[in-house]
């Protein structure tokens, strides 16, 4: 009986691999072993980055809030404390959307928590 090798479905998935390196410098995008590392490192930051792109963004929105509510005269951890107290229930993104593209509202809000 002659030896099978399954080559199509090996053609196929070195195949899958270096249509996935193009771009990829020098043997990077040339040799299969060595775009396969490539490869496999560059999945393994992009789900890493995934998570951590949630963490980068948030620490962004606090940075914007904070530094919206210290020009109206209190700190970021006072505000979300007291928007908790009254009920508010703005998420960050929210309030650093308003902060930076309608100053005014965000202004209205931070006055409404001020005045206890």
């Amino acid at each position: 009986m002659p030896r099978a090798t399954n080559n199509p479905a090996s053609r196929a998935r070195r195949k899958r691999i270096m249509l996935a390196a193009r771009g990829f410098f020098g043997a990077r995008s040339k040799v299969y072993t060595v775009a396969k590392n490539t490869l496999e490192k560059g999945w393994q930051y992009a789900f890493r980055d995934r998570k951590f792109k949630k963490r980068v963004y948030r620490r962004l929105w606090i940075a914007r809030i904070n530094a919206a509510t210290r020009a109206e005269g209190i700190n970021y951890s006072r505000f979300i404390h007291a928007l908790g107290e009254k009920g508010i229930a703005l998420n960050r993104k929210a309030l650093a959307d308003l902060a930076l593209n309608h100053p005014d509202t965000f202004k209205a809000i931070v006055a409404s928590v001020k005045n206890k």
